[in-house]
């Protein structure tokens, strides 16, 4: 069984910046993708960025030239930097990833249970 755990999050004054990580605990052979989520009171989950199984990333449009996904390794799977933060930011943010097996097969999915992000004005 893998679990995915989030960390970094944390309150931060507005245009303050946080790193976000994402580490799998378990065994696993690799990541095949990963996204971030986030989620604000009393709104839908969002992805905010998402790093594809062929390197290309994508981000939401509040999240172009501010935030960065980034791949780490087989225990911290994945990162997000966030700069500039503002309160249009607070969420509760998940990682999301696939991941492979040695025992092969397609990417399983995974959720995290999610880190807070606060920022002050």
């Amino acid at each position: 069984q893998v679990q995915l755990v989030e960390s970094g999050g944390g309150l931060v004054q507005a245009g303050g910046s946080l790193r976000l990580s994402c580490a799998a605990a378990g065994s696993i052979f690799s990541v095949n993708d990963i996204a971030w989520y986030r989620q604000a009171p009393r709104k839908k989950r969002e992805v905010v960025a998402r790093l594809d199984g062929d390197n290309t990333k994508e981000y939401a449009a509040a999240a172009k030239g501010r935030f960065t996904i980034s791949s780490g390794d087989e225990q911290t799977i994945g990162f997000l930097q966030m700069m500039n933060l503002q309160p249009e930011d607070i969420a509760k943010y998940y990682c999301f990833a696939g991941l492979r097996f040695r025992s092969g097969g397609p990417p399983y999915h995974y959720w995290g249970q999610g880190t807070q992000v606060p920022v002050s004005s």
